[in-house]
């Protein structure tokens, strides 16, 4: 298989499937502070739950969303932190 480089694959399968309710310990909080809407955290989400067009109008939907931290980790201006989800 020959992968051209700067492509971009599609997400996982969990927007078939509620799956949120057994995500990690964490969740995504978008501070929507000083977001720069490069849509990094959308691209690099696995499940393709982070949605967002302009500045600080990211979201992320956590009926599906795993709380890997992939969209914190990747956020050049550090605009989303993982916290801890209460129960």
């Amino acid at each position: 298989m020959k992968l051209t480089v700067g492509l971009v694959t599609r997400p996982g399968a969990s927007r078939a499937n509620k799956t949120g309710g057994w995500r990690s310990d964490k969740l995504p909080r978008f501070l929507q502070a000083k977001c720069t809407a490069c849509d990094l955290c959308a691209l690099t989400c696995p499940e393709g739950c982070v949605f967002g067009e302009d500045k600080n109008t990211y979201w992320a939907d956590l009926d599906y969303c795993k709380g890997c931290g992939i969209c914190a980790n990747i956020c050049p201006v550090d605009d989303i932190e993982m916290i801890s989800e209460v129960c």
